[in-house]
């Protein structure tokens, strides 16, 4: 059951956020959850009068964002990354468990890095030939055809000749840009089969 605010502490919050306070800020004040107050402050316009100071603290939250970005990246630098074929292979089984098609060896996202991880480590781990690799891509019709075939192919290196296109009904130019990639291994099976059984080992292992 969700918990009634008075009116009088609706107003307090509305007048907090009026005067630029943040979300963490007003919590502490009134000690109301986060979802409520969230409710409460949507379309709250900040007062001229403290404008500066809001833009302050959004600033400050940017700068902290990048700060924490910058010593994880710091971090994951130390651990030394050079990952040998298995780690590989461990990487390409963990993305098919997790994107891939279960009845045919294919993988679709909309994520170019994750495409580019993928198709690399079908040829690096698993030796597989550029060619044997198909690549079709589905844009929605508001996206121009020509860009993102344009943009999968560098991500993919396959030529844009050999990309197939289905066009789907509808606008997501803001959501998917590109729209999303198929990767489809020709012939595929006995590497479906392996993958399938390493993500199983993996599962095996690590529910022990």
């Amino acid at each position: 059951m969700v918990k009634r605010i008075a009116i009088a502490e609706i107003n307090r919050i509305q007048v907090l956020r009026s005067k630029g306070y943040s979300l963490p800020e007003i919590k502490k004040v009134t000690s109301i959850s986060y979802g409520s107050i969230f409710r409460y402050i949507r379309g709250i316009k900040i007062n001229p009068e403290f404008d500066t100071l809001w833009r302050g603290k959004r600033g400050g939250s940017t700068k902290r964002k990048l700060i924490a970005e910058k010593k994880a990246l710091e971090k994951a630098n130390q651990i030394g990354l050079s990952l040998t074929e298995k780690e590989k292979i461990l990487i390409l089984a963990a993305l098919y468990w997790g994107e891939g098609s279960k009845k045919d060896f294919g993988l679709s996202n909309s994520d170019p890095k994750l495409i580019q991880v993928f198709v690399d480590g079908l040829m690096s781990a698993l030796h597989i030939p550029l060619e044997r690799i198909r690549v079709s891509v589905r844009i929605y019709e508001d996206l121009d055809r020509d860009t993102c075939l344009a943009f999968w192919s560098s991500i993919t290196n396959k030529s844009v000749k050999e990309m197939h296109t289905d066009i789907l009904h509808g606008r997501k130019t803001g959501k998917l840009p590109y729209g999303m990639c198929r990767v489809r291994l020709l012939k595929g099976g006995n590497e479906l089969k392996y993958l399938k059984a390493v993500y199983k080992i993996i599962s095996n292992q690590m529910s022990l």
